[in-house]
């Protein structure tokens, strides 16, 4: 488990943080505002029952002592289109215990896609992370960070152009993962 949150740690440190490609990132981390927990779930009831477990201790915990969480699933959720169709299960679970505006889910899978791109394209970086992660955000605070920066709807294209411009060595040092074997 240690070496799966180094993992998941070094991939926010070098390519979230390090390629700023989340501007508020930064600063959580700073503040050890960020939570990251490895779920052992091996089913998606187990799972949702993390994802649960998770969101009710952000419910009892003051946004200056934990702002987010990144729930790391370790062991299932391999294949991106398993991990998607999950999504939609733990979208529900917001909506089951009125969540939805307070809380979101941000996705990250090894083999994150985009709708209409190819499995290839540099874009897809930009979401992937070494591991499987559900990463609940709080609401309150993605409002607080937008209004505070310019152009917050530029944040998408310009981490496209970061990620399309990074050398072939870079990505392997970003995304050591996505190269086994070099």
């Amino acid at each position: 488990m240690q070496s799966i949150e180094q993992s998941v740690q070094r991939w926010l440190q070098d390519v979230v943080i390090g390629l700023n490609l989340c501007p508020f990132a930064a600063g959580p981390q700073r503040g050890q505002q960020i939570r990251m927990v490895v779920s052992a779930a091996c089913t998606e009831q187990q799972l949702l029952q993390d994802l649960h477990a998770e969101l009710l201790l952000l419910d009892d915990t003051k946004p200056e002592t934990l702002e987010t969480t990144l729930l790391i699933v370790a062991d299932m959720l391999t294949g991106f289109a398993h991990y998607n169709q999950f999504l939609n299960q733990a979208d529900a679970l917001l909506q089951h215990y009125n969540w939805q505006g307070v809380y979101q889910i941000a996705s990250f899978h090894p083999h994150y896609r985009f709708a209409g791109t190819s499995s290839d394209d540099a874009q897809n970086l930009t979401n992937r992370s070494p591991y499987p992660i559900l990463h609940i955000l709080r609401e309150a605070s993605i409002d607080q960070a937008l209004q505070n920066y310019r152009s917050p709807e530029q944040i998408p294209d310009k981490n496209i152009c970061k990620v399309r411009n990074l050398t072939l060595n870079e990505r392997r040092k970003c995304f050591p993962y996505l190269y086994p074997g070099d």
